[in-house]
This record gives structure tokens, sequence and C-alpha cells, in this order.
């Protein structure tokens, strides 16, 4: 079981570049995104200024990538993280149909990247189902399930809604969980709760006719712990 989890991303990677040497379609992607903090699913995750730097390969409506977080804080940081990730897409006149599977891994967790152990290893997979509607229907829904070293196997479901307003790409959404008594810590809940409420703006900001640089707001609220967070984000393409 450990061998096939630990091998599943090198067998994606290995047959996406087996198909580009004969198909010459792969397609690549790298960057790094400046965020004021790290919030996720309406958890601070990390309350200081973060890099979360990217890169994935995509063929056939399949993505392959990897994605970190890293505090730039002086402070030593358990929750650093990088994860890997297979995603598919299928398109179709009512919408895009997407699969994801995810593995989370902490690296200053002190658990080492080779434990496996289901409970209390270094990885917790999820797999995600997710739909993103027309443009006579806009409407994206996902829903995610821990399936793999998480005892309450937690999930997170939520509804967005994107529109323009003055160029600006915006998106409003709504979060939340159904919670675990096993395991209420994941997402703060032992029941279904709301945890993550709001609105983002995106816009990309010509420097030049060859560079422009992405730029986001977030506001954020978690009713279920009364918080409030607003992130501004700044991306960077390679």
């Amino acid at each position: 079981m450990k061998r096939k989890i630990i091998l599943y991303f090198l067998a994606a990677l290995m047959t996406l570049t087996t198909f580009a040497v004969n198909a010459q379609s792969l397609t690549a992607s790298a960057g790094a995104d400046f965020v004021t903090r790290y919030i996720w699913r309406g958890i601070d995750i990390n309350n200081t200024p973060n890099i979360q730097p990217a890169v994935a390969f995509g063929l056939a409506g399949f993505e392959l990538g990897f994605w970190g977080s890293y505090t730039l804080s002086n402070q030593t940081s358990t929750k650093d993280e990088i994860d890997a990730y297979l995603s598919y897409v299928f398109s179709t006149d009512a919408g895009d149909f997407s699969l994801l599977l995810t593995d989370y891994y902490f690296p200053n967790a002190g658990v080492r990247l080779g434990d496996f152990d289901d409970g209390s290893g270094a990885h917790t997979l999820e797999i995600g189902f997710g739909y993103s509607g027309t443009e006579k229907f806009p409407i994206n829904l996902v829903f995610y399930y821990n399936f793999y070293n998480d005892p309450g196997n937690n999930t997170y479901f939520e509804v967005g809604y994107p529109f323009v307003v003055s160029d600006i790409d915006f998106s409003a959404f709504v979060g939340g969980t159904t919670g675990s008594e096993e395991n209420p810590g994941y997402y703060g809940s032992d029941d279904l709760a709301i945890i993550n409420v709001g609105i983002s703006a995106s816009k990309e900001v010509k420097v030049s006719d060859n560079f422009s640089l992405p730029l986001s707001s977030t506001f954020i609220i978690n009713p279920n712990v009364e918080l409030a967070y607003f992130v501004f984000g700044v991306g960077f393409s390679l």
C-alpha cells in the first residue's frame, strides 16, 4: 500500500512524459504567488506572509502538479507545506467536470517523507470533485473528502459564483464542512458548519508588452469561529 501511494505520482509523470515524446503535446507552467497570509478554506494556516511556488505538467485533460507554501517570517513554521496533485478535467456543453487527487505533506511536522502510516503518517490524501458552469450558468461547485490519514475523514464543500465588474474578475463563495466528531480539529467543527464565506477580486495588470502582474484581494469570514481575514496576493509566472 505504501509503495503504491508513493509511486502513483511518479507513474503519472512518466506517463505524461511518454505521451509527450510521441505527441509533442505536453504543456508546462511554473511560478509563485506572494500572499500576505495563508488562509485555506476559511482556516488560518499561517498568519505571516507566505511565498507559494508551483509547477505543473498537462496533457489531454490531465494535470500533474506540485504546490508549496512557505512562511517568509524568520520563525520556523510547522505549517510549511508541499502538496502533490493529479487532476483530470472533462469538458462538455453543460460545463467542465473535474476529478482531483491531492497529497498534503508538511515537511516541518517531524514526520519523514516516506512515512505513510494511516492515522499518524506524513501524508493526508484527499479526493475532490468539481463542476464549473457555462457562461449562461456560471456556478462553481466543489466537494473534497479525506480518505487516508485523517481519522475523521473530513469533508469540505463550496459553491462559488464568478462575475465581472469594471474589468475586474470577482468570485463570491460559501464553503462548509460536514464536521467530524473523531477529528474535529481539522476544520474546527464536529458538526455541519459554514466555515468559509467571502469574495475575491483579481486582475492582471499590464506592466509591459511581454509582462503582466496578476493581483488579487480576498475578504473572508469564518462564521464558525467568528473571525474575518483580508488577504492580498501577487503572482509571478516563468
